[in-house]
């Protein structure tokens, strides 16, 4: 990702803002570890809370974005990207944990920018969750963690040719598991018997929390998160180089942020009588 190419321009306030939602979005995943017990009243209470913490971080980290420069060029190619995810992500629908949509998001991500890849990942699920009739508590969380993906395909270090498809293909891989791993955060309290050896339990040292949530994880979802991480590898490594080349010539000819120049319209010379 280059200025030229960087869809949507990072000032240092937007910046900020989208560090300190990070940390807000983090903390949503992770209140299992951090929230005391019985500082609810009933077990779906901090789902359906930071769920909506979720959604107000989101729309602030738009509405700044936005003011930091998105033009009409780069809110164009964002209608169209989100709308291509939407369209792809039912043809997987986390069958066997195929999921489509991480392959546009990782690309553009790296392509466009970590603003573009953080709206990107908001709105491509956003959608997607009103075609599928996805809509839930669970939305925010998939909408944050889609915007984590694309935003730090974005920050990846530099680099050309087979070396850049490899970097991204392994990015994708890893934001596969990493997915995984942080939405089943959001529903891991009250997904099993709290008599399991691996259900959440209010109380426990942060240790013994933690290692059943791994075990958790390991039980429940590796293979979804295998899935996906397969996904995201073959997809990247066989479309990448002729998908990457299209956006980065879509990058150069819609010419982001350039500025508008309005030239007086010429006048006809008069011809002779």
């Amino acid at each position: 990702m280059t200025a030229r190419t960087a869809a949507i321009r990072l000032t240092p306030r937007v910046g900020v803002v989208m560090a300190l939602a990070a940390l807000l979005g983090l903390v949503a995943f992770f209140w299992p570890f951090v929230v005391a017990p019985g500082a609810f009243g009933s077990a779906y209470t901090p789902l359906i809370v930071f769920g909506a913490l979720l959604v107000l971080v989101l729309c602030v980290v738009l509405s700044e974005i936005a003011e930091g420069g998105i033009d009409s060029k780069a809110l164009a190619m964002l209608g169209v990207l989100s709308a291509v995810n939407a369209a792809l992500r039912p043809l997987g629908a986390g069958t066997a944990g195929v999921e489509t949509v991480f392959f546009v998001l990782v690309l553009a991500g790296r392509v466009y920018g970590p603003g573009f890849g953080f709206t990107l990942g908001c709105t491509s699920l956003f959608a997607s969750a009103l075609i599928t009739g996805g809509v839930g508590p669970w939305m925010p969380y998939q909408m944050f963690g889609c915007a984590f993906v694309g935003m730090l395909a974005g920050f990846l270090p530099r680099a050309s040719g087979r070396r850049e498809v490899l970097l991204l293909a392994v990015y994708g891989s890893l934001s596969g598991y990493l997915f995984g791993f942080l939405l089943n955060l959001s529903f891991w309290p009250f997904s099993l018997d709290p008599h399991s050896s691996i259900a959440y339990l209010p109380g426990l040292p942060l240790t013994e929390q933690w290692q059943r949530y791994i075990a958790f994880d390991l039980a429940t979802s590796l293979g979804w998160d295998t899935g996906r991480a397969v996904t995201n590898f073959v997809c990247v490594t066989l479309a990448g180089p002729a998908v990457l080349t299209t956006f980065r010539r879509a990058a150069r000819r819609a010419r982001f942020h350039a500025p508008a120049r309005f030239a007086a319209p010429r006048t006809a010379e008069p011809g002779p009588r």
